[in-house]
């Protein structure tokens, strides 16, 4: 069950600068409360990606405020936002991004070494009991080119579990995955949220799996056009 707010976005425009201005989105409100799993939709270039990143701080509002857990992060500075995602946040993205040299189990490791804040032991540990809750524990000691698609993408989101983020973030996950595979990381996405209370939101634009979600947030040229 959804709980207090999490995220609220309060009038956010974001315009590119240049000599013919791009504005990706603009006069966003939004409340997402915890535990929500949250589908963004739209037609290609309504704004879905740039309000993703928008979220996960990955990029700057030019007007408005994203206030996360009470704090608005658009007064942080590079550091303490960069130390939020990574205290806080996880991402996926429709490319996986797995570091090639490393294998299965290394990846999963490096958010938790990044952070900088329990043992090695204990690190490997909570990455092993990750990879085991996907069904990846026996590929452990594989590299990226030794898995399929749909066992990178369960990789990269053991990854993005691995500080124990409230937020989760993933843009477009399902596109490089055949059905079966894209529907088992929606039901991931959607125990994440309902069984561990982590809030979820997702930019997809396969309406079968947004209709999975919670809610869906509707974009179009911008602006929220409809929330169902």
């Amino acid at each position: 069950m959804a709980g207090q707010a999490l995220i609220e976005v309060r009038n956010v425009t974001r315009i590119l600068p240049g000599p013919v201005p791009v504005t990706l989105v603009r006069d966003i409100n939004l409340s997402v409360r915890q535990g929500e799993f949250i589908a963004i939709v739209g037609a290609s270039g309504s704004g879905k990606s740039s309000l993703l990143y928008l979220l996960g701080l990955l990029d700057v509002p030019s007007q408005g405020a994203i206030f996360f857990e009470g704090a608005n992060t658009t007064l942080l500075n590079r550091e303490a936002q960069a130390r939020m995602r990574l205290v806080h946040l996880g991402f996926v993205f429709q490319f996986h991004f797995l570091l090639p040299e490393f294998t299965a189990l290394g990846n999963v490791m490096i958010p938790m070494r990044k952070k900088g804040t329990r043992p090695e032991a204990d690190i490997e540990r909570e990455a092993r009991s990750l990879l085991a809750e996907f069904g990846m524990e026996e590929y452990s000691h594989r590299l990226p080119e030794e898995l399929s698609g749909g066992e990178r993408q369960r990789v990269a989101i053991a990854r993005a579990l691995a500080n124990r983020p409230s937020l989760i973030l993933a843009d477009e996950p399902t596109g490089n995955l055949d059905s079966k595979n894209a529907r088992q990381v929606f039901d991931i996405f959607k125990r994440l949220a309902e069984k561990n209370g982590q809030t979820v939101i997702v930019v997809t634009h396969e309406a079968h799996l947004a209709k999975q979600t919670h809610r869906q947030i509707r974009l179009l040229d911008g602006r929220i056009a409809t929330v169902e």
